[in-house]
Formats: C-alpha cells, structure tokens, sequence
C-alpha cells in the first residue's frame, strides 16, 4: 500500500513537500518515483530514487526545483518542490518498481498511491 499526502494550492514561486508513505512489503526493496499527470496529458516522470537512497535521477523540467528522498527506516520517500510554476500543476502519483531503476515508463512500476493534486495558481 502507497499513500500520497502533502499536496494543496500555493502560489507561483512556494514550496511545496510530497511525502509517501508505504506498508506491506520491504520498502529498501523498491525503487521509488514521483509521477505526475496534468488534465489531458500523458502521465509525467518527475524523479526517483534509488533503493539505498544513494542516488537520484530528475525529469529535465524539475531538474534544479525538486529534490527527492528516501527514508527506509521509516518506510517513506518525499518530494521537496520548490519555485513552483503553474506548469507543475498535477495530480502528483508516488510509484515503487521491484525490477528497474531510472525508469521514466510508467508501466515498469509496481505499485502506486491514489495520488496528490498540487495546484500551483499564477
């Protein structure tokens, strides 16, 4: 089980933190990524991390604004968003794939949260 919380409506240029919660099976076992899909478009990687934590990999239009993280003691993983822009408006998805790491396919993960709308307002 994944579960999303922390979204809501901000302004143009907050923050804004994501966090993921999971249960059910070995969290470190997964690797972890954002998702996020805006009305009419295709689902969107965001960034992942790795299943130690050690390493993390960025969607080109968050590259520099979003930092994501794990903790396995813990069972979650965050989204910090900072300077966000209305383009990044979206329901915001947390996904855990056993096999592939770096993955930008949706399809590759094996499980997801119910997601989390942020909406970022001009």
């Amino acid at each position: 089980l994944i579960e999303e919380s922390g979204g809501g409506l901000v302004q143009a240029g907050d923050s804004l933190r994501l966090s993921c919660a999971a249960s059910g099976r070995p969290f470190s076992n997964y690797y972890i990524a954002w998702f996020r899909q805006a009305p009419g478009k295709q689902r969107e990687f965001v960034a992942g991390v790795w299943r130690s934590g050690g390493r993390t990999y960025y969607g080109e239009s968050v590259k520099g604004r979003f930092t994501v993280g794990r903790d396995n003691v813990k069972n979650t993983a965050w989204l910090q968003m900072n300077s966000l822009e209305p383009e990044d408006t979206a329901v915001y998805y947390c996904a855990a794939a056993a096999y592939y790491s770096d993955s930008v396919n949706p399809d590759t993960y094996n499980y997801w949260g119910q997601g989390t709308q942020v909406t970022v307002s001009s």
